[in-house]
């Protein structure tokens, strides 16, 4: 009987809080920077890019390292607006920070390009369903930071593929595509 109690419990846990690079809980609404632990003997970050000098903006490594010149900042937004905690394996939209850019929102989307699914932007920010499944991401812990997933819960009766978020080196873009070789990320607040 304890055992079935112990179950249930862990089962209707709810899950883990993501949490940022000093350790503080990662806040819906709040900006941060998104870091890439060191690859290839160099540190990262995700930033926005033009495919050919218009839009939509891709999400890509930044060229420039972590220098914050170059980077933008995003927010997190999950579906469930309760909390104001960002969590493992929830549904969320994410955001750059400063609004619209050639009149598009800075929402990421999944998106087909190159016969890649690339993470670009124009997506729409919550209203959960059908029409905007392509916006759904998921952060989980991986080694000792976390991770991009996209496997959208977001629609009973969509058929959502579930993959990891990993970075083309098709053409040395360096575009965020689903893969199944995932980066490692980390979270600094602006």
């Amino acid at each position: 009987m304890a055992f079935v109690a112990f179950f249930m419990v862990s089962c209707n846990a709810a899950p883990d809080i993501v949490r940022d690079m000093n350790g503080d809980i990662l806040r819906e609404g709040a900006n941060y920077y998104i870091y890439m632990p060191v690859d290839h003997g160099k540190a990262g970050a995700v930033t926005l890019w033009s495919r050919n000098g218009s839009c939509p903006l891709d999400v890509v490594q930044s060229k420039y390292g972590t220098n914050k010149s170059y980077l933008n900042i995003f927010s997190f937004t999950p579906v469930n607006l309760k909390k104001g905690v960002v969590r493992e394996w929830t549904d969320l939209n994410i955001e750059a920070a400063g609004g619209s850019f050639c009149g598009e929102p800075m929402v990421w989307k999944l998106d087909s390009y190159g016969g890649e699914f690339v993470v670009s932007t124009r997506g729409v920010k919550g209203n959960p369903g059908a029409k905007t499944i392509g916006n759904w991401f998921k952060i989980e812990k991986y080694l000792n930071h976390y991770k991009f997933v996209y496997c959208p819960s977001v629609c009973k009766t969509c058929k959502a593929m579930c993959k990891d978020i990993g970075i083309s080196r098709k053409g040395n873009s360096g575009r965020l595509v689903l893969n199944d070789k995932p980066f490692m990320v980390s979270f600094k607040k602006f």
